[in-house]
């Protein structure tokens, strides 16, 4: 399966131009909230839902507390950091924890290049403390893997809710509007991890 993704993948750009449903799904901090915008989009029915609301960026804190009362993953998200001016979301993960938390990359253009950032809900307590990093032009699909999985442990919490494959898979959902196998490449990661614990299990009962 890892022959099969382009690791040296690149996009052209994190910035303009892209279209703007593009650009709108990069912007949406509430998962819940962003999947109803593409859902509108891939209806072509904007229509059907208030775009007013469901399209911000954020949401204040009263709103937040009227998403949480209808369901408590509806707030998955919508505690991540606000964006900086001109900054963007590449790529995220959301995990299936009671408020479906989700863990981000973003990015930004600066004087010297591009300048990155992996952020939490939880005020960066999840991360580790190599969470920035900088560089000319877009980073590689490897080159992110490597950058947001040693920012944010993913096999850790994996482990701390003691899944096996099958649960760690089903439990996780890394999205990018960028890079179009970020899923599948997370998800080749947990395969692999599962298989060295498996491999370990078996050692220790030799």
């Amino acid at each position: 399966m890892t022959a099969s993704i382009d690791l040296d993948f690149r996009p052209r750009s994190y910035f303009w131009p892209m279209s703007a449903e593009k650009h709108l799904l990069a912007t949406i901090h509430g998962a819940e909230r962003r999947r109803m915008v593409k859902a509108a989009f891939s209806n072509t029915d904007l229509d059907f839902i208030d775009m007013a609301f469901f399209a911000k960026s954020s949401l204040s804190e009263d709103e937040r507390t009227a998403m949480g009362r209808i369901d408590p993953q509806f707030m998955g998200g919508e505690y991540l950091p606000d964006l900086r001016v001109g900054e963007i979301e590449i790529a995220r993960i959301n995990i299936d924890s009671t408020t479906s938390d989700v863990t981000s990359l973003y990015a930004r253009r600066t004087s010297k290049g591009i300048s990155y950032r992996v952020v939490d809900e939880y005020d960066g307590d999840t991360l580790n403390a190599k969470r920035t990093r900088t560089s000319r032009e877009p980073l590689t699909l490897g080159d992110l893997a490597r950058f947001f999985l040693a920012a944010w442990p993913l096999d850790s919490v994996l482990e701390w809710n003691e899944l096996d494959e099958e649960g760690s898979q089903a439990f996780v959902h890394p999205s990018s509007e960028f890079y179009s196998e970020f899923s599948d490449l997370i998800r080749q990661k947990i395969s692999e991890w599962r298989a060295v614990e498996l491999d370990e299990d078996d050692e220790q009962h030799a």
